[in-house]
């Protein structure tokens, strides 16, 4: 456990490291402060910090980068200006944004290509699944890169990207997968987590049939709205979601220091 005293600000704060990737901010031994750290998927290392003082986050914000290697990320929403300015006092700079969609469920029926077949979620096979999953991989790779991928796309020991293939609708062709969209539900709204096609089926309206898919089903439901978070650098996810009447309803900023 790492102790570290600040004496100067108010209020005066002792900052404690209670855990590899946890900091505590006390006063009078009282938590008036925390601070994590985790690893996404691709090793980036994202940092967070709960304090109502600006001169605890200030010290917390101290004693968390000097204890870990740059470069260091966060998330912010763009409104919260307070936050946002405490993480640029720390030497953050914004490297993306992303959009907060509320998508519709009711947007009717869209057929997919000819060969092609919509499998409902739930229903994908999961052999066929994770092959796809890793052919995807490794077109990212190759091109944007993994950190452009969504937060919560999980890496398993195998390089295995498939959290619970039960999540999962697919477009099938022939004897195997050509596309995938991913439905969670982290908030109170269903989340369209992830929606990716084969490099060499884009522009065939697979990544829309299989929207409308999971939308479609949603709606039998009696779910009016999901969400999604598109990034600003992806015209075609952009096109893809407004095309459906999906409007944006907030924003969120990414945030990195590099050190120095």
């Amino acid at each position: 456990m790492q102790t570290t005293h600040f004496t100067s600000g108010e209020p005066a704060v002792v900052i404690t490291r209670v855990a590899q990737r946890q900091w505590h901010a006390l006063e009078d031994d009282r938590v008036v402060g925390r601070g994590e750290a985790s690893a996404r998927p691709d090793g980036r290392i994202f940092v967070s910090i709960d304090a109502w003082h600006r001169s605890v986050f200030d010290q917390l914000a101290d004693a968390m980068l000097a204890q870990l290697p740059a470069p260091l990320h966060t998330i912010v929403d763009e409104t919260d200006v307070e936050l946002t300015a405490g993480w640029e006092r720390a030497g953050f700079t914004t490297r993306r944004r992303e959009w907060e969609y509320v998508v519709p469920t009711g947007s009717g029926l869209v057929l997919p290509p000819q060969g092609v077949t919509i499998v409902p979620r739930g229903s994908a096979s999961e052999g066929p699944l994770r092959a796809l999953d890793r052919v995807i991989r490794a077109e990212v790779e190759s091109t944007v890169g993994w950190q452009e991928m969504p937060a919560e796309v999980l890496v398993r020991p195998a390089g295995d990207t498939i959290v619970d293939p039960a999540l999962y609708a697919a477009a099938a062709e022939g004897d195997s997968y050509v596309g995938l969209v991913r439905v969670v539900q982290v908030t109170r709204l269903p989340r369209i987590g992830l929606i990716a096609v084969r490099a060499d089926r884009h522009r065939r309206g697979i990544a829309r049939a299989l929207l409308a898919e999971v939308l479609g089903s949603l709606h039998a439901r009696g779910i009016p709205t999901a969400t999604a978070e598109v990034n600003e650098a992806n015209p075609a996810a952009t096109a893809l979601f407004e095309g459906i009447g999906a409007r944006r309803a907030s924003s969120n900023l990414e945030l990195v220091r590099h050190g120095g």
